[in-house]
């Protein structure tokens, strides 16, 4: 996963740095740059001009580039100052973010090496470890497909962060676990960026394990004969109505040495392409369909980057796959469905297909030994009317799991937001025939689909990122194009990282 391009740290002063695109990153308000002392003269006043003048004050992402004047002190051929907001506004997604716009701006220029400061009063460790994760943002390519007008530049071959009297094996250790979750995100990218007339749930699943098993992971795919000797009817319910037959991924992190508990639980929904089934969904948007496997690619991604990273506790991740087609076979409303733990499930809304796939596959990492779940997916509207496109909705038992879960992901920076699970929802889902239906309309959706979730977990602690608002990207951003956006792929390497509390 750490190939090429090189990403390297570097505790030298900023000067003796020889790339040809110095990135500084500078806050709004009193930065007088004196960590960066004769960068101004190397520039011959330029970066004083820009500044005194109010062509650069240092709001977020914004950019001023000048060439450092030959002869001068600084070796870089030119420097971008980047604008990181106010100091107090320096969080893990802000950090990471400033770093990913210094990566559109260097691979736009195709610029052959960058480098990027972290700039002093800054913890280093984090701060380099975001700034190389953010850095390999412009590194993922969506446009592979594109035979003509494809997006400018070329991404640096050599990528540099700079943190001037560190220690150097510090320093080290974070930009190689930097990299690796950028290049983790990337990963979930790229699959969520597919057509799904590519990726099949049989090509989301040989692409799974082929990335998992090059890591040194153990993988397990099981076929539909397998899924159906396991009785996962709700699983198999959602497949039958499109001619790709359902896969399910079962991925093992199992480092020699570690405790028998606890066993983390990564559960992620795979749906290929999402029609919505007979409860159809509006042609309007219908496209981004492909991207309602985003869990499941999240969950992959993760674990590749736990195995390289060499997390210390057991992880067991389940990955349904399935695409929800209309046709002859496809499940309707009214029909009842068996799931693996037994509970009968009356279909209200064939377009509420993932919490049916999630239920059998949350019900299967029990049976593995999961000791603490944690699932995500892209599976309500509800959650984007909620919280837009700015956090993932966070729902579970306990609270004190919640909390951790959440913790985690203020720490690799994806905001998580806490979201009610309160008993009333599940008599929301009510069913005259069946133990449970699987949708309860309109109002609460999230809350409602969490709940029925909760329906196949047992006394383990267990939580649900709803992840439908976050994504995919509509609106290009300085630090990102539209796309897929590899959500919840920090939240579950952070947790595979941490001590479960």
């Amino acid at each position: 996963m750490n190939g090429t391009p090189e990403f390297v740290g570097a505790v030298t002063t900023p000067d003796a740095v020889d790339v040809d695109m110095l990135f500084v990153p500078v806050f709004d308000g009193e930065d007088s740059l004196d960590d960066l002392p004769g960068l101004n003269e190397a520039t011959l006043g330029d970066i004083g001009r820009a500044r005194a003048g109010g062509e650069f004050r240092g709001g977020a992402f914004e950019c001023f580039m000048t060439r450092v004047a030959a002869g001068a002190s600084y070796r870089a051929t030119r420097v971008v100052l980047v604008g990181a907001g106010r100091r107090s506004d320096a969080d893990p997604e802000r950090l990471r973010r400033v770093a990913a716009v210094c990566s559109y701006t260097a691979r736009l220029r195709s610029v052959q090496s960058a480098g990027l400061v972290v700039r002093a009063g800054l913890d280093v460790r984090p701060a380099a470890q975001f700034s190389a994760d953010g850095f390999s943002a412009a590194e993922f390519d969506g446009g592979t497909r594109k035979t003509a007008d494809r997006s400018a530049g070329a991404f640096p071959e050599r990528v540099v962060i700079l943190a001037p009297g560190a220690d150097p094996v510090a320093l080290s250790d974070a930009v190689f676990k930097g990299r690796t979750i950028g290049h983790a995100a990337n990963l979930a990218r790229a699959l969520g960026n597919e057509p799904a007339n590519v990726l099949t749930p049989i090509e989301f699943a040989k692409r799974v394990a082929e990335m998992s098993s090059g890591v040194g992971l153990s993988v397990e795919v099981l076929d539909e004969h397998r899924i159906r000797e396991l009785k996962m009817g709700l699983l198999l319910g959602v497949a039958q109505g499109s001619a790709e037959p359902p896969r399910l991924v079962v991925i093992r992190h199992d480092p020699p040495g570690a405790p028998e508990t606890p066993v983390l639980g990564f559960v992620g929904k795979g749906i290929t392409f999402d029609t919505g089934g007979v409860s159809i969904k509006p042609a309007d948007g219908m496209d981004r369909m492909k991207l309602d496997m985003s869990g499941g690619a999240a969950v992959a991604a993760a674990m590749c980057a736990l195995a390289v990273l060499k997390a210390p506790r057991r992880v067991v991740a389940v990955i349904p796959m399935a695409e929800n087609a209309v046709g002859g076979r496809a499940i309707r409303p009214g029909d009842v469905l068996v799931a693996a733990s037994g509970t009968t499930v009356e279909i209200i809304n064939t377009d509420a297909e993932g919490r049916l796939i999630l239920g059998d596959a949350l019900w299967y990492a029990q049976q593995l030994g999961a000791t603490h779940l944690v699932d995500a997916a892209t599976l309500t509207g509800a959650c984007v009317v909620a919280l837009g496109r700015v956090a993932s909705g966070l729902f579970g038992t306990p609270e004190v799991w919640t909390d951790h879960v959440r913790s985690a992901g203020q720490r690799a920076g994806d905001r998580l937001w806490p979201m009610p699970l309160h008993d009333d929802y599940r008599d929301m889902l009510r069913s005259d025939i069946a133990d449970i239906a699987n949708s309860a309309g309109r109002w609460a959706g999230a809350n409602t689909a969490a709940m029925f979730l909760r329906e196949f977990v047992k006394d383990v602690p267990w939580a649900h990122l709803d992840i439908a608002g976050t994504a995919w990207l509509d609106e290009r951003r300085p630090y990102q194009p539209t796309g897929a956006t590899g959500a919840a792929v920090r939240t579950f390497i952070e947790l595979g990282l941490t001590p479960v509390e």
